[in-house]
């Protein structure tokens, strides 16, 4: 009985001291330690600095805009136009968008493959049952025909004796921030395609309603100027002006009314309606309201908190893990093995001690020859990760444009709109001293009439100033990434305060 339990510590002595050395290694890391990119080195997007406040004027939209550098926009950054119909619609994207839904089911997938991965860590534990009937061969130790019952426990453990587990935990985790940073960045472009269509959709209207009083005014003239044709007080040349100007007008209806058709089934496939189906939220200039105070982020801040940037940052992650996994192949791997069970060749007996089995046992499998397939491999890591640092790069240089491209739109919006308002109130003076000097016979009515013609097309251009306000203020939002990110743990990706959808929780919110 002492010599079997001698013999049993020198069998299980080698794959202890295995496990032994293969915990003592565990320190033993590879693959490049990841390092976060650092600041712009810029403290603002103009180069020149930019005025605390632009230009105010007359109108709705007229408003001085003042700029409060180092404040970060609102998630729900749309709120600040102050209008219901926005709101709604914005809503609506938010809850039934299919490209928003694909980024969530792409976001669940990620994290199920983070919560896969970290059984890895675990020693990985397996029960089998069997029973064979078989023949064996009539000189064998076993009868011609028997049956073998077997039952048991196997189980087997890949200690991170480098620490590749780890790499393989990280790049999935890496992928799953990635995943929840493209999720956030398609929710803020839905919300600023919806905006901008809309807006886009409302200043059509104006302009279409503008338009059709145009060709009105512009109907009645040409049949004044026929009428004073026939009478001699015109030359026939007045009149093929009249219809020319009449054909403008008329040529430039259609596409306003195909612009405003565009809009609205752009709105359609973003709420996943179709055309046919959508009955549109009729949107109105008048019904939004200028944001008088806009805020911007700090370089610093946009970077780290504009989702599209976020995501090419977690590229980088990936990629340097990448390395460190190709990294691991040059490096053995260890397995730990043991299983203990039951064999025997009757039911009757398959619980007896004599049938007891067990095993244990420990293997290193290292890379000795692989005609050059390894390292081709870690340079094609190492190229990936060039590659995610370009694109990062050029993302983050693509913001500061977008931010600095809106802040210098906005500026630019306030004195076209002075200037459109100040052409429109002369018009309104022009219209008015018309009107009177037509009452009191001063004039004919074709001149009221020209006059009138003039202040609709000053009022057209005056809709287009007004909406391209408001168009550069959606722009100026959706560029500074629409707000902070909410806190999260890195384990398992998952905070408590972004587990729901963004969708979800996004227009839940909103019909509170």
């Amino acid at each position: 009985m002492k010599t079997e339990r001698l013999s049993q510590g020198r069998a299980l002595a080698g794959p202890l001291v295995a496990t032994l050395l293969a915990s003592a290694l565990a320190g033993c890391a590879i693959g490049p330690r990841y390092k976060a990119p650092s600041a712009p080195p810029v403290g603002r997007y103009t180069q020149r600095p930019m005025p605390q406040t632009t230009l105010a004027t007359h109108g709705s939209a007229g408003g001085a805009q003042r700029f409060h550098y180092g404040v970060s926009p609102h998630v729900r950054w749309w709120r600040a136009f102050r209008s219901r119909s926005l709101d709604r619609l914005i809503a609506l994207a938010l809850k039934h968008n299919n490209t928003l839904a694909a980024d969530q089911a792409r976001l669940l997938g990620a994290r199920a493959v983070v919560v896969a991965d970290e059984g890895i860590f675990y020693p990985q534990v397996n029960a089998n049952l069997g029973a064979v009937r078989a023949k064996s061969p009539a000189h064998g130790t076993l009868p011609g025909i028997y049956s073998l019952y077997t039952g048991g426990l196997s189980v087997s453990y890949y200690p991170d004796v480098f620490g590749a587990n780890k790499l393989l935990y990280n790049s999935a985790e890496a992928q799953a921030r990635l995943a929840h940073d493209q999720l956030r960045a398609a929710a803020l472009a839905l919300a600023g395609n919806v905006a901008t269509a809309a807006v886009q959709a409302a200043s059509d209207r104006a302009q279409i309603a503008a338009t059709r009083r145009i060709i009105i005014r512009e109907t009645d003239l040409l049949r004044l100027t026929q009428l004073q044709y026939r009478s001699g007080a015109v030359p026939y040349l007045s009149v093929v002006n009249q219809k020319s100007q009449l054909a403008t007008s008329k040529a430039a209806l259609p596409a306003l009314l195909q612009q405003l058709a565009l809009q609205r089934y752009t709105l359609a496939t973003l709420i996943g309606r179709f055309p046919a189906q959508w009955h549109p939220v009729h949107l109105r200039l008048s019904s939004l309201h200028l944001p008088r105070s806009l805020p911007v982020s700090l370089p610093s801040v946009l970077a780290r908190s504009r989702p599209d940037i976020r995501a090419a940052t977690e590229q980088m992650r990936y990629a340097n893990a990448q390395i460190g996994i190709a990294d691991a192949q040059f490096y053995p791997l260890v397995q730990i093995t043991g299983n203990i069970g039951q064999e025997s060749l009757t039911v009757g007996h398959f619980f007896n001690t004599a049938s007891n089995v067990w095993g244990v046992g420990a293997s290193l499998l290292a890379p000795l020859f692989h005609g050059g397939t390894l390292r081709a491999q870690r340079r094609e890591a190492l190229e990936l990760y060039a590659e995610a640092r370009a694109t990062y790069q050029e993302t983050v240089l693509g913001a500061f444009q977008q931010v600095a491209g809106s802040l210098r739109a906005l500026a630019h919006d306030a004195q076209a709109l002075r200037d459109e308002g100040d052409a429109y109130a002369a018009s309104q003076e022009a219209l008015r001293l018309a009107r009177e000097s037509y009452r009191a016979g001063a004039i004919d009515s074709l001149s009221l009439l020209t006059t009138e013609t003039l202040y609709s097309q000053a009022r057209i251009a005056y809709v287009r100033a007004e909406g391209q306000r408001y168009l550069d203020t959606v722009a100026l939002y959706t560029a500074l990434g629409g707000g902070p990110l909410p806190s999260r743990r890195h384990k398992g990706t998952s905070a408590p305060n972004v587990a729901k959808p963004v969708s979800t929780a996004l227009s839940q919110k909103e019909s509170r």
